[in-house]
């Protein structure tokens, strides 16, 4: 039964973000907070991706909400990396939070992955 309705399901929500997010970067953090808590990594990072796709290259132009929006979205995303063991990438995005909105939280997941490349560095 619970196969049957993810068979359903995932295909749904599949249409329903094609749909129902086009272009709003709100709507596309969401839905990859949801495909996170589910434990879908692969389509959380696309959506989070697509987040920091449709907000502006010039980050000047952005209102504060969308600022803060693109900080979060660079964080997940390298909160998603992690648990790919993508740890490089994974300090890039944080690097990139932490630049954009320097708070405790975005400079202790730096912190933490800068040790953790060092680690894997060492061990390679």
């Amino acid at each position: 039964m619970i196969k049957h309705l993810k068979n359903i399901l995932l295909p749904l929500l599949a249409v329903l973000a094609l749909t129902g997010c086009k272009d709003d970067p709100q709507r596309h953090l969401q839905l990859a907070q949801w495909y996170s808590q589910k434990g879908l990594v692969d389509e959380a990072i696309l959506e989070y991706r697509e987040v920091t796709r449709l907000l502006p290259a010039d980050i000047k132009s952005l209102s504060r909400a969308d600022y803060e929006l693109l900080a979060e979205a660079h964080y997940r995303l390298a909160l998603m990396y992690t648990k790919k063991d993508w740890w490089d990438y994974a300090l890039e995005e944080a690097e990139t939070s932490f630049e954009l909105l320097p708070t405790r939280e975005h400079y202790d997941i730096v912190t933490l992955l800068r040790k953790r490349v060092v680690l894997q560095d060492i061990g390679s």
